[in-house]
């Protein structure tokens, strides 16, 4: 390659044109045959040895990996800052979560103790802060809700009076939620055994962040029992978010004064003081900790002004202290939660892998989607046994783990400390904590979830498609709740995805002059259709599901419609078979007659000799030697001009016969019937990048119809794995051999106007180059 300098750059190629069987010995394929056959497969893999079993060990407890090359200089103080930071919102957080989950405040404790120490040995990702999450939350609650309504947990008092036993409701949810978790880690590392970490790839961007703002709408609805003090009806199934909404309407005249005004204040301080921290994140060397300060003053002044007592506001109450013994998850659950289990395990490995990318991709590391699967497994089926529920990452502590230094999942670890700490001896302290201002923390750190409502005019700008994906995700959630929501926002995401597959563009493309590329004549005016040459292309894979498109979309831009043509041909061929028949017969006949006339004058010649040598023994006898030279060469197969008219009979056969001929039709059927002089398409496959049955016989089609009207048909920028699936199909033969098919399109122009021995005027470069 020779380069050139100018303003823009240049370049200049000088190679031979390449067809597939030339490409093949130029660029030496190789071949495959000598594969691993499966039994050499199964002792491959089962073969063991010293670096291999370390890899393997590596691979699947990460830390061993890591955690030996950690340096203290450059991570610790990072790490020490960033998991104190994580740990003091853990507190707060864990405790409003475990409350919108229906659960007792201390189960959320567990739950950002136990899976945090989970992942840190076995995740792959540096910044996540694994634990509560609004959104997971929100699912197990509506399943602890519906397994253990608070209507099974009346109980008759004295005097005919009613009253609800809280610890055995709240006993039996914790069991539901464990039952749940340990569900959900099974289906997730059930998904690594089988690999099926590639799923999440079809959860589309859109649709997750449609979901999660949804999932903040039930988040939210959820929580303004707790902010007005009073106690709405509890709807399940479709429509709940709205029946719920009414009925905290139609209750709003019996609002507990107080709870509002404690809402409203704690509210107005958290949003103020959130405010201020990402408006001075860069100068703070931590984020203030405006939860974990509501929290402790909320309780100080509740417990001293006995705000309980004196206005009944509803507390935390009772918090155990210490840590519990490990239980062993109720499996009787399990048939009542199947579905909720799945949703969950989906949706928690969507979310933590969706953001787990993002920072890998950030800070240069990878992250294993299906180790990932195997490291929130284990979170949830370990964490069940300690009365945990199911964990995913949140958004706001892993962003916040990240900002302040963190380096590796050491954070994680030293938030544990803190939130053991805190288990084990500080617990107890905030059982006067007002379940309002837990409600609040919960309102205040869904705000990065509704800002997600300006994907709206974004996507409206950039991509309408995805647009509709987020607008059906978030409705479909809304009204049909988040088992069902999820269900239908994938499945219309798929119909998307088809409908585009079945949907692509389609393209005649034209040469810029002076190079060798060829664009769509549609979208570029300076491109220029090469006389005689259409070339085609689909701005997709052609399989099942379009070919039939693909053929009639070739037939339209084309402007050569096969039926018509083939019909018209049959007619022709109709009308001329009578005139072959008749012009056969008389060839026929006209050969009889000369083979006659052949027979006829050798039996005359073979007449004349023998009178001639009559005449000659009769000379012999008189002395005439003037007739024996005469008949001496007469032997010799000469013929006597006396019978010259027999010769002359013999030629006018040749020159006087009128033997039909049939007429060449290849000019007609291209000027007259196709109504254009196309002689050759190329059809453009390089976005094809798998071809099954059906593409390959509809190829197969193109090439014989195409060329039963004289048009020939090559292929351009075939794919290596694309033309050995032709080849297993049985696509080529003798009428569609592999020189039919050229590295790119310019190598098949060139390649048709050396074949028709024209001179390359269009592309204005002399095809001289060897083939």
């Amino acid at each position: 390659m020779e380069e050139k300098g100018s303003s823009h750059g240049e370049y200049f190629v000088q190679r031979e044109v390449l067809d597939e069987l030339r490409l093949d010995e130029v660029a030496q394929k190789r071949t495959w045959t000598d594969s691993l056959n499966l039994g050499e497969r199964v002792k491959e893999s089962l073969r063991c040895s010293v670096p291999r079993l370390k890899q393997t060990v590596v691979s699947w407890v990460p830390v061993l990996g890591w955690l030996p090359k950690y340096s203290i200089r450059e991570n610790a103080i990072g790490d020490l800052i960033a998991g104190c930071s994580v740990g003091i919102m853990h507190l707060p957080q864990g405790m409003a979560y475990a409350l919108l989950a229906s659960l007792p405040p201390v189960i959320g404790l567990y739950t950002s103790l136990f899976p945090v120490l989970v992942y840190f040995i076995f995740g792959t990702s540096r910044h996540l802060s694994i634990g509560t999450f609004a959104v997971m939350s929100i699912v197990i609650g509506g399943v602890t809700e519906r397994l253990a309504p608070d209507s099974d947990f009346i109980v008759n008092g004295t005097n005919g009076s009613q009253f609800h036993n809280f610890e055995a409701r709240d006993a039996l949810r914790v069991k539901v939620a464990c039952s749940l978790t340990v569900l959900t880690g099974i289906f997730q590392i059930l998904f690594f055994v089988v690999r099926f970490g590639f799923v999440v790839t079809y959860l589309s961007e859109p649709l997750i962040r449609g979901y999660t703002t949804g999932s903040a709408c039930h988040v939210c609805v959820s929580q303004l029992k707790y902010l007005f003090g009073v106690t709405p009806s509890r709807f399940t199934g479709p429509l709940s978010l709205i029946y719920t909404v009414v009925d905290i309407c139609r209750m709003l005249p019996e609002t507990q004064v107080p709870e509002l005004v404690v809402s409203l204040v704690s509210l107005t301080v958290l949003i103020v003081a959130k405010e201020i921290n990402d408006c001075y994140k860069q100068k703070l060397p931590m984020p203030i900790p405006v939860e974990l300060i509501v929290i402790i003053a909320a309780t100080i002044i509740t417990h001293f002004c006995r705000l309980e007592t004196k206005y009944k506001l509803d507390v935390v109450g009772p918090i155990p202290s210490g840590l519990q013994a490990p239980q062993v998850p109720d499996t009787s659950f399990f048939s009542e939660m199947i579905g909720d289990a799945f949703t969950v395990a989906i949706v928690g490995y969507a979310i933590n892998i969706s953001l787990g990318k993002t920072f890998g991709l950030k800070h240069g590391y990878k992250v294993d989607s299906n180790q990932e699967l195997v490291a929130l497994g284990l979170s949830n089926t370990i964490g069940s046994f300690f009365q945990c529920y199911s964990v995913t990452c949140s958004l706001s502590r892993s962003l916040i783990q990240e900002s302040t230094g963190g380096k590796t999942q050491v954070a994680g670890v030293v938030s544990s400390i803190i939130v053991l700490i805190t288990v084990l001896k500080i617990g107890a302290l905030f059982e006067d904590l007002p379940k309002a201002i837990l409600a609040t923390i919960v309102f205040a750190n869904l705000k990065g979830m509704f800002k997600q409502f300006m994907d709206v005019p974004m996507l409206w700008r950039t991509n309408k498609v995805d647009l509709l994906v987020w607008l059906v995700t978030l409705i479909s959630t809304i009204l049909l709740n988040l088992d069902l929501g999820l269900a239908v926002s994938i499945g219309f995401s798929m119909l998307t995805f088809i409908f585009r597959t079945q949907r692509p563009r389609y393209s005649i493309l034209g040469h810029v002059p002076g190079t060798d590329l060829y664009l769509d004549t549609d979208a570029y005016g300076g491109t220029e259709e090469i006389p005689g040459i259409k070339i085609f292309r689909s701005s997709t894979t052609i399989c099942y599901t379009n070919a039939e498109m693909y053929l009639e979309a070739l037939q339209a831009k084309s402007g050569i419609e096969i039926s018509k043509l083939l019909g018209a041909k049959k007619k022709r061929d109709a009308t001329l078979k009578p005139k072959k028949e008749k012009a056969k017969a008389k060839t026929e006949e006209k050969t009889q007659q000369k083979q006659k006339a052949v027979r006829d004058m050798s039996i005359l010649a073979i007449s004349l000799t023998e009178l001639t040598e009559d005449k000659v023994s009769a000379g012999l006898s008189q002395g005439n030697s003037a007739d024996v030279t005469s008949t001496n060469g007469l032997s010799k197969g000469q013929v006597n001009s006396a019978y010259q008219h027999d010769s002359d009979l013999d030629t006018g056969c040749h020159g006087d016969e009128n033997i039909y001929q049939e007429p060449h039709h290849g000019d007609e059927e291209k000027e007259g019937t196709c109504g254009s002089d196309v002689h050759s398409i190329i059809l453009d496959i390089s976005s094809t990048g798998f071809v099954d049955t059906v593409t390959t016989n509809t190829l197969k089609n193109i090439f014989r119809d195409f060329g039963e009207i004289n048009i020939n048909i090559y292929l351009a920028g075939c794919q290596a794995c694309v033309v050995e699936q032709l080849d297993t199909a049985g696509f080529f033969s003798e009428s569609i051999p592999k020189s039919r098919l050229f590295v790119t399109v310019h190598d098949a122009v060139l390649h048709i106007l050396k074949k028709l021995g024209l001179r390359d005027f269009v592309l204005d470069v002399p095809c001289s180059t060897p083939m």
